[in-house]
């Protein structure tokens, strides 16, 4: 590091007011007007609303850049902080392409964490540890944490260590040290969080080792506690760039607010519109106060947008207006209007994913009516993973190529493969792969050299390794816990094989065959294939496993598996579910053509594509109705943000859509259109939904437009339903199911009639309008449903 008095005679360089800038300098050229002021206005503190697709990257850099040419500072004197590595690097080398001075290089441009870990290795003696400290994973971290939950003699089953690890980092988050944690979180992880937290942090000090949230909090330590070296650094740094700083967490928050106490020339870029990680700690309210913890702020707003057309943005900013806390700014663009917004209901989540791939297929054709689009032009967007599996599955069917990002497969998820290798061993018990992989999965204390013994044994008798297990249990080659647990798990798989058969029937002796042997016959199975597999997971010890985990993924993970047996309903078997996944994932090609991409609203922040499918837009699943239960208004905003983050991510086509009825174990399930569907612009969106379908004849009180009134029970999503439900044997519906709202008719309760919904539970009416009723639900809230769907108190049969 240069001296400080090297730093102190630059700081005397020429801060005087200039004239504004010409754009004849190559890093201003192409610039809007408020993109210009971002990039010249170098004094004080600065926050730039950038909407989506507004050039905020082109403006970071510009400013960078006009700062070095300005001679306002060297390059190693600002400091530039992203949220990801490639967002540094692609940033690094667009500035180096402008003729600026940047001799000494950007040195201080980075994540968080990368910039963290360079200060705390100059200054790592003043939170007790040395400069070549070890930066722990999180595999490492929760080994550790697991040997105190022990040494505390904490039940793990019923305490896990992920969750432990879950709670220490949203205190790091939070710039908690364990002295600092607040009362109101003393109960946490039992009561033992707080000490087990401070012992944890003895460890890591003993370790000579951190974990990555003690690189933010070690240094916000540092610079509370030594204000020596906080203005060292105030010096140093002469200019702050922050990016994406709506998603910046309290520890964030603070370490910029300390560094920024000096020059003040502080300028955060960011668009509270697009705050969607409030799950893992980002707290949108930095932004939201820029100019009351900066006073003097000036506020630039980047509103024309050079990504999508006038009506993919009059529905975006007509949906977001839903919230009250933003700072407000209005997207527009001077292209042409393109394809108004398309909206379609389906009957089910299966229809929905048969006609996304049809549309797809049609653009990709170019008969569609738009140009013909290449297949990494196009992206699915789901809310949640689970969705994904309809798509892959009907992609794999009819042989389109597509891409999960973010994450694998949906047939190649961690706990899909657990599963149906659960699966594979009810089906056919000799099975070894399938045996190895869940034999310890959930852990039932076989280490290995349990294992081992099993494979020996089997070996050794010519058997399977499940007849290996149990010769192993039975001669007392493995006892103890883990011996239990080996002969819990051998009966299961026998008493689940057994049950994919009814009983054995007796037969006559007439009936013997030639041989003198008589035919084994079976009665009708007492539990459906569906049934069964759920009995598997649950008494595997599979689904409660999950159930304890208290990871972040650890609920999607859960979903999954629901979606899985779900799927079970289009097979008349579990042979026959498992034989037909084998088939489509043997015949996929992966080549390196292009695909369609398919990935979570999440993942897809900072992306853009042409086409943009936004499937399951229904109330539950989008809002997700735990985002509403755990936060409420709060969470209700972050998934409205969350819509908005959707639409925006279009550039030419955006079609939204949602289904009558989704299959959960296997029961199909009514559900309501989104709310954000209600706050969809009329003359902004094309109707599709085919007549007597969930929505034909009414798609929402927000969209004028109709379809022609159909009854649903002619519709060919009705007809294929009655010939399902022939098929397996499901009872017909309920009248219930019509699904058509009919907006003259009128509801048959009264103003405070206690009422009862079949997914919500009992709640008051409070309001009335046409066949729709206001209901204020005791633990789901207030919502609006149609009248049908309701019974009064008293007719609820239990």
């Amino acid at each position: 590091m240069s001296s400080y008095d090297e730093m102190d005679a630059f700081e005397g360089a020429s801060l005087s007011a200039r004239a504004m800038p010409t754009r004849s300098k190559d890093h201003l050229e192409w610039l809007n007007s408020p993109q210009l002021e971002a990039a010249t206005r170098l004094d004080g503190p600065l926050l730039v609303l950038a909407g989506a697709g507004t050039g905020k990257t082109r403006c970071l850099i510009s400013r960078i850049a006009e700062i070095l040419d300005e001679k306002r500072a060297r390059s190693d004197e600002i400091l530039a902080v992203t949220f990801t590595n490639k967002a540094a690097k692609e940033m690094k080398d667009r500035v180096q392409k402008y003729p600026v001075n940047v001799s000494r290089g950007l040195q201080w441009m980075g994540t968080f964490h990368a910039i963290c870990v360079k200060l705390l290795r100059r200054h790592a003696e003043l939170v007790d540890l040395k400069s070549n400290f070890t930066i722990l994973d999180s595999d490492d971290q929760l080994r550790l944490l697991k040997q105190l939950v022990q040494a505390a003699n904490i039940d793990d089953k019923r305490w896990p260590a992920r969750m432990l690890a879950g709670i220490i980092d949203d205190w790091k988050n939070r710039a908690l040290t364990p002295d600092k944690v607040p009362a109101a979180d003393a109960g946490a992880y039992n009561n033992k969080g707080v000490e087990l937290y401070a012992q944890y942090q003895t460890r890591l000090r003993e370790l000579n080792a951190v974990d990555f949230g003690d690189l933010l909090l070690h240094m916000v330590t540092i610079f509370q506690t030594h204000s020596d070296v906080l203005e060292q650094y105030q010096r140093w740094f002469r200019y702050i760039l922050v990016d994406e700083y709506q998603d910046t967490n309290v520890a964030q928050y603070l370490w910029l607010r300390l560094l920024a106490g000096g020059h003040k020339n502080i300028c955060c870029v960011g668009d509270d519109d697009q705050s969607i990680y409030g799950w893992r700690g980002a707290e949108v309210g930095n932004i939201l106060r820029f100019e009351k913890d900066f006073p003097g702020a000036f506020v630039v707003r980047l509103e024309q947008n050079y990504r999508s057309t006038p009506h993919i943005l009059a529905a975006a900013s007509n949906v977001i207006r839903g919230n009250e806390d933003r700072l407000g700014k209005e997207l527009w663009t001077d292209r042409e209007d393109g394809e108004k917004v398309r909206l379609i209901g389906h009957w089910d989540g299966e229809e929905e994913a048969r006609w996304i791939g049809e549309e797809i297929d049609a653009m990709q054709g170019g008969t569609r009516g738009v140009r013909p689009m290449n297949l990494d032009e196009i992206a699915i967007l789901v809310r949640a993973s689970h969705q994904m599996r309809a798509f892959e599955d009907r992609f794999l069917t009819i042989g389109l190529p597509y891409k999960v990002i973010g994450g694998p497969r949906f047939y190649e998820r961690m706990e899909i493969r657990d599963a149906m290798a659960y699966f594979r061993l009810v089906v056919s018990p000799e099975d070894d792969l399938a045996f190895e992989r869940i034999v310890n999965t959930p852990k039932r204390g076989l280490g290995d050299k349990a294992q081992q013994t099993i494979q020996v044994v089997a070996r050794e008798n010519g058997v399977s390794l499940v007849e290996g297990a149990r010769l192993a249990v039975e001669n007392g080659l493995i006892k103890g816990k883990g011996g239990k647990a080996l002969r819990e798990l051998i009966d299961g798989l026998a008493r689940w094989n057994s049950m994919t058969r009814g009983p054995r029937i007796e037969v006559d002796d007439d009936s013997v065959i030639d041989d003198g042997v008589s035919p084994i016959r079976y009665g009708a199975p007492e539990h459906t294939h569906i049934e069964l597999a759920q009995i598997v997971l649950d008494e595997s010890g599979y689904t409660g496993h999950w159930q304890n985990d208290k990871t972040p993924e650890a609920p999607g993970r859960l979903e999954n598996l629901k979606e899985l047996v779900n799927q079970l309903d289009n097979f008349e078997n579990l042979q026959g579910f498992l034989e037909h996944v084998s088939l489509v994932m043997d015949n996929e090609q992966d080549s390196d053509g292009a695909k369609v991409s398919i990935m979570t609203l999440h993942a897809a922040k900072g992306l853009e594509f042409p086409a943009v499918f936004l499937p399951g837009w229904e109330d539950g699943l989008f809002p997700s109705q735990r985002s509403m239960d755990e936060s409420g208004l709060k969470g209700l905003e972050e998934e409205r943000r969350l819509a908005y983050v959707g639409i925006t991510r279009a550039e030419e086509v955006c079609t939204i859509s949602f289904a009558a009825n989704r299959r959960v174990f296997g029961q199909w399930q009514n559900s309501m259109p989104s709310r954000f569907i209600d706050e969809l612009p009329e003359d902004h969106v094309e109707v599709l939904t085919p007549p007597g379908l969930y929505g034909g004849g009414q798609v929402s009180a927000g969209i004028e437009t109709r379809a022609a009134e159909a009854n649903v029970y002619n519709s060919p999503g009705w007809k294929r339903m009655q010939a399902r439900q022939g098929q397996y044997g499901m009872s017909q519906p309920k009248e219930s199911r019509n699904t058509v709202i009919d907006a003259t008719a009128v509801a048959s309760f009264t103003l405070g009639e206690r009422v009862f919904h079949q997914k919500f539970g009992y709640g008051g009416v409070v309001g009335i309008e046409g066949d729709k009723v206001e209901v204020e639900f005791d633990k789901a809230g207030t919502k609006k449903v149609v009248s049908r769907f309701l019974s009064a108190k008293d007719d609820v049969p239990f």
